[in-house]
């Protein structure tokens, strides 16, 4: 771990707010917090003991089953299911008729109403008019597996193909085929303005205009979507489901007509998520299964229909025009995004909304003009991916600096520095940067790390280096109003229970919290007991998504226990006749920081406490900074809480005659505030980095005419242990984070700016500037030969 001393900025400061606002002191090392300890489930998913989502089951289950459209852009024009319902062992055949409320409002876990702007309106059946291939149509469920995949054979759809539409910039023209029922194709557009553009490219000695290009992305997740559905003894609909928001019980009951108290979510331990089970997947249809029969409905996804019909990152193309004078200070930048929504809106307006406001990049330009506009088209419909909107803007705006750094004969680090955000500046939109800036440390740790130059041994490959910068913010948009609360209990025996809403997707977003109850009440981690992740027992915790876990359920916990210390610390003093501010909860005890050398189990404090009626609990709410709805034709003001700033560098090695190239370093630099686990940011940051490696040279699902072309594994690349080097990881801690002991959070922001330093280094090796995803040999080779 690398600590630069001019990075380290407040983090006694944190320590200190985080626990003296009580009356107890926390003034010696953290023994937990801080610590690279293993995760509190490790072992039971290394013994292969955790349960997933498709590993549970109950008696008399039936199975469920999802027939699609076989057309990207069709009407229908009837739908028998009688033989179907006619096979012995089917128990329910459902269709749009049959649901109560078909057509539904995604509100991903928000408690404001902000209006039709950023409602992803869906349908949970296809009626009328199907507007992607795979879109479901109909649902069945039989005793077996099998009979339910035979009953889908036996229903009869007669459809009309229609024209449809497949690109966004056919789409966004008069008069284009209508993808909805709405008058246009256009579900957002935004604007971000800051000087006079003109004026800033007439001062400019350098200008750079390229149109840079991403396709969709599948998240590619080890598990696919799954889930068990049942009637409860009080006829509450209970769903057990791996999902990123089991605040989604509000839209199922929605859908089905019922009260909210009647849907319970019930979320697992899940096998990655990266933002494709953040919107309903399979939640619905089970509810609606379980309804109809009355009896548990079992439904898994096949990875070919997880591929099929389950939302992709959003393509790009993005215009990008940037002004520089001779010197390499920026002086003006123009941007045009459009962005592909697919067939519905579900996430498509935040995400759009993301990447306007990062489209600058963390860069202090004087004159910037930023247009992003996003449509509907006929192919698979695009919603949240790790980096939300991030990855995009970030591959185009770090291949416009290096371009600008190799034109003018510029370090690519010194463009970089000369032109970086400080603390105290402010993003085009007005946003003042209020948290420290470590952009200086992040990436001078990882270009210097890099060492000297490898030289090549064979004459056909050549060696080449990348650099590239992020800033991706953590926690939701403020004008959500987010909010997570937290539950820590302590029991007679001295061990302590936490309760917290929180999805875990193999983050370490539980056990992190596990971390801060332990640090705080002095209570091993191993008698912390978490529970989390269901609507009916534990507080809700919002989403996990937008890197907000830590942030926002970190400080919730923090705060609960704080309240509890202040209980247990309280009474410990009476007991032993000491100053509250003496003492201190370390090892399971009560221990005076005085002369006197004192000290008290806990145990016998808790059962004091207990005696007296004190409560042995404490529950807490951690509000985010609240804002209010920006004028989205100019948006203005604060938009986000805070970010994470980080950089890569790699190193290439380019087959001038096949294009091939292979990654042979990777360097991964990150302010992360403060390390809660180390173990885990590392984790986070390798994974981080190989997720978008892909991103940068393989991944691609190719669409013809809303057709999926790679529809399984096969065809979908992605890296594998052969194709990466190991990832090393540079840890900055500033400790001006808004989490919990000024932590940052970390989970999207470690795989932005991996993909640009990856195309930078082509660049570098070979003199092949990739402005199109994935960097295949067939592009490079094609420049190259």
């Amino acid at each position: 771990m690398w600590l630069p001393e001019s990075a380290r900025i407040n983090e006694d400061a944190s320590i200190q707010d985080a626990v003296d606002v009580e009356g107890v002191s926390l003034r010696r090392p953290m023994k937990v917090v801080g610590k690279p300890v293993p995760r509190h489930d490790a072992w039971e998913k290394v013994r292969g003991n955790t349960l997933y989502a498709a590993d549970f089951s109950m008696p008399g289950m039936l199975y469920g089953k999802v027939l699609r459209s076989s057309h990207p852009a069709a009407r229908i024009l009837s739908i028998d299911t009688s033989k179907a319902e006619a096979l012995a062992g089917v128990r329910a055949v459902i269709t749009a008729k049959d649901v109560p409320r078909n057509e539904s409002v995604i509100r991903f876990g928000q408690s404001r109403d902000l209006g039709s702007g950023f409602e992803g309106l869906y349908r949970v059946l296809a009626s009328n008019k199907v507007r992607s291939m795979g879109e479901a149509v109909a649902l069945v469920a039989a005793e077996t597996e099998e009979l339910a995949e035979m009953a889908l054979r036996l229903i009869r759809v007669d459809y009309e193909p229609l024209p449809g539409v497949f690109d966004p910039l056919e789409g966004m023209k008069p008069g284009a085929y209508l993808v909805g029922e709405s008058e246009s194709n256009i579900v957002a557009q935004y604007k971000v303005s800051k000087g006079d553009v003109d004026k800033g490219f007439a001062q400019a000695d350098v200008i750079i205009e390229n149109t840079y290009w991403v396709p969709f992305v599948d998240h590619a997740y080890l598990e696919p979507e799954a889930g068990v559905a049942w009637i409860d003894q009080d006829d509450v609909i209970t769903i057990r489901v791996a999902t990123q928001v089991v605040e989604h019980f509000r839209e199922i009951a929605n859908v089905l007509g019922v009260p909210h108290n009647k849907v319970r979510v019930i979320g697992t331990m899940l096998g990655g998520g990266f933002g494709g089970k953040e919107d309903i997947t399979v939640e619905n249809y089970l509810a609606l299964l379980a309804w109809k029969t009355r009896r548990p409905v079992k439904l898994t996804y096949t990875r070919e229909e997880s591929i099929l019909s389950h939302s992709k990152r959003h393509p790009y193309v993005m215009r990008y025009k940037t002004g520089a004078t001779r010197d390499g200070k920026l002086v003006a930048l123009e941007v045009e995004l459009i962005s592909d929504a697919g067939a519905y809106t579900y996430l498509t307006p935040w995400v759009l909304l993301y990447s306007t406001v990062g489209a600058t990049g963390p860069y202090d330009i004087p004159n910037v003009k930023v247009d992003a506009i996003a449509v509907l088209t006929n192919n698979t419909f695009t919603s949240a991916n790790r980096g939300f909107g991030a990855p995009q803007v970030n591959f185009a705006y770090e291949s416009q600096m290096d371009e600008l750094a190799h034109k003018l004969g510029i370090d690519p680090l010194e463009i970089r520095r000369m032109n970086c955000l400080k603390q105290g500046e402010a993003l085009a939109t007005g946003q003042v940067l209020e948290q420290y800036v470590a952009l200086p440390e992040v990436v001078e740790g990882a270009w210097e790390a890099l060492g000297a130059p490898t030289l090549s041994s064979d004459p056909n490959k050549k060696i080449g280096r990348g650099l590239a910068i992020s800033m991706t913010s953590y926690g939701r948009l403020v004008f959500l109003h987010d909010t997570s609360s937290s539950y820590v209990k302590v029991e007679m025996d001295g061990s302590a229970i936490i309760k917290c809403g929180v999805p875990d997707l193999g983050g370490g977003q539980a056990s992190s919290l596990c971390q801060i109850v332990s640090e705080v009440l002095g209570i091993p981690l191993s008698k912390i007991k978490i529970y989390i992740s269901d609507t009916a027992f534990t507080p809700l915790a919002g989403t996990t998504t937008a890197t907000r876990q830590l942030y926002m359920s970190g400080n919730a916990t923090l705060k609960a226990s704080r309240e509890l210390r202040s209980t247990l610390i309280a009474k410990a003093a009476e007991i032993m006749g000491a100053r509250p501010q003496a003492l201190d909860l370390e090892n399971e005890m009560v221990v005076e920081r005085t002369s006197a050398k004192r000290s008290l189990p806990l145990a016998e404090v808790i059962a004091k406490c207990a005696a007296d009626g004190a409560p042995l609990y404490a529950e807490a709410q951690f509000n985010a900074p609240f804002g209010e709805v920006p004028v989205l034709s100019d948006i203005k003001g604060q938009v986000l809480p805070d970010f994470t700033f980080g950089a890569h560098a790699v190193e290439v090695s380019v087959d001038v005659e096949t294009g091939e190239v292979e990654v042979s370093k990777i360097f991964s630099s990150y302010d992360v505030g403060k390390a809660i686990n180390p173990l885990s940011v590392e984790g986070q940051m390798e994974g981080g980095a190989i997720y978008n490696l892909g991103y940068a040279l393989n991944e691609e699902i190719i669409l013809e005419k809303g057709i999926t072309k790679t529809p399984s594994l096969t065809e979908y690349i992605l890296p594998t242990s052969l194709d990466v080097p190991d990832v090393e990881t540079i840890i900055l801690e500033s400790g001006g984070g808004l989490g919990p002991f000024g932590a940052k959070g970390i989970g999207e922001p470690a795989c932005n700016s991996i993909a640009p330093a990856i195309t930078n280094a082509i660049y570098d090796a070979v003199g092949v500037r990739i402005r199109s995803l994935p960097a295949t040999p067939e592009k490079i080779s094609g420049f190259t030969n």
